[in-house]
């Protein structure tokens, strides 16, 4: 069954016989519309069914300023909003007693934003108070706690109830926040002092440092150095950390854990010198092939190609230089090829640039490959270095591919 209109709209309006709504208000007349669409009656109930939307609306806005539903502030704004489009609403109803209530909404609205800040206000206290008997709890246990377990665990409620108490300020949270958190902190160094000395002496430190000598001859033959030189410095931190046990077993345990520590670094020392020894002989061997390339005779771009082709191949077989001179020689090889490809330009036909442009993507994958390869080795300086050369030998595919289209 249909709800009973907001207002009788035979009261506060009438149509003409030729269409013409009019709607009936305490300062007169004015026309909301004109109806063409079917008997009188129907009019009626048209523009009734728009003043019962307006009137729902509100009261919705009545009781959520009653119920303290929604922010006052936007309560006002929308009441203000409906009351400025009552005079040109086309409705049929009492459109004073809205605009009565609008109107008396937006005057309750400053005292209920009041109220509202009052109670967040009064929120706002209540939660700050919360922390602060929580962050104070805290503190005393810190201080004063001797029963560990139950401490600990105290300490541990005190921070999950924390987390439930919202609608501070940052500045205040976090203030409250540096005081729990060092009062936990504190507590925790308390108790880690407290059972270290009853461990002091006891199995607890030789138990520990024999199960890090068995890490360490572990590690000991590992080639993988970086990662196991990292893994090496965390023995040695927890080594520290463990405590001391009687000196003579302390003692000889140092002496195997460091004999194992001694042999892998040993071994890295050697690789590492005999690396930087390839390296360097990689960089002189390069250092010749760039003088070569420099030295190229670009008045026949088609020799130069071919004998730069020729130093890239060999340049390609030679491997790794050292780091601090790789941007250096990458540089100056660019520089060349640069030279070879300008002077080449002019003549290049359409085939010789395409397979130009072929044999750049073709080195590019190659290394594209090789970084594959050293990243699936764990080699990640390798690998970074080949991604480096393969992106460097795209862009040169790109330019003569693109040198390529610009010819067609």
């Amino acid at each position: 069954m249909a709800a009973p209109p907001a207002s009788d709209p035979h009261r506060f309006g009438r149509v003409d016989p030729d269409g013409t709504v009019w709607l009936i208000t305490g300062s007169g007349e004015r026309v909301i519309g004109s109806w063409q669409a079917g008997e009188p009656e129907a009019a009626y109930a048209h523009f009734g069914r728009r003043f019962d939307d307006l009137h729902t609306e509100v009261v919705l806005l009545e009781q959520r300023l009653v119920t303290h539903a929604g922010d006052a502030r936007k309560i006002k704004a929308a009441a203000a909003a409906l009351a400025e489009s009552l005079p040109d609403a086309h409705v049929l109803g009492d459109v004073d007693s809205l605009a009565a209530r609008l109107t008396a909404i937006v005057e309750h609205a400053d005292e209920e934003a009041q109220a509202e800040r009052a109670r967040r206000d009064e929120q706002r206290a209540a939660q700050l108070a919360r922390k602060e008997a929580l962050a104070a709890e805290a503190e005393d246990l810190a201080a004063n706690a001797t029963q560990w377990k139950a401490a600990g665990d105290r300490l541990r409620e005190i921070l999950d109830e924390w987390r439930t108490i919202t609608g501070l300020d940052r500045k205040t949270d976090d203030a409250l926040w540096k005081r729990y958190s060092a009062a936990r902190e504190t507590f925790n160094r308390r108790r880690g002092s407290h059972f270290a000395e009853l461990d002091r002496g006891r199995a607890g430190a030789r138990q520990a440092k024999e199960a890090l000598c068995e890490r360490a001859e572990q590690l000991s033959g590992s080639t993988d150095w970086g990662p196991t030189s990292g893994l090496f410095r965390d023995l040695l931190a927890e080594w520290k950390a463990a405590g001391r046990a009687a000196k003579d077993v302390d003692d000889a345990l140092w002496q195997r854990f460091k004999a194992a520590q001694d042999a892998f670094f040993s071994a890295r020392n050697a690789a590492t010198a005999e690396r930087d020894a390839e390296f360097k002989a990689n960089a002189t061997a390069k250092e010749a092939l760039l003088a070569q390339a420099e030295q190229i005779d670009l008045s026949n771009p088609e020799a130069a190609r071919a004998a730069f082709r020729a130093i890239g191949d060999k340049w390609d077989a030679i491997g790794k230089v050292p780091r601090e001179r790789t941007a250096e020689f990458e540089r100056r090889l660019r520089a060349v090829e640069k030279k070879v490809r300008e002077a080449a330009t002019s003549n290049w036909t359409d085939p010789e640039a395409q397979a130009r442009a072929d044999q750049f993507r073709v080195r590019a994958e190659q290394y594209e490959r090789q970084a594959e390869k050293a990243e699936a080795a764990g080699r990640t300086k390798d690998a970074e270095q080949a991604r480096a050369s393969a992106e460097q030998w795209r862009q040169w595919a790109n330019a003569a591919a693109e040198a390529v289209g610009k010819r067609r």
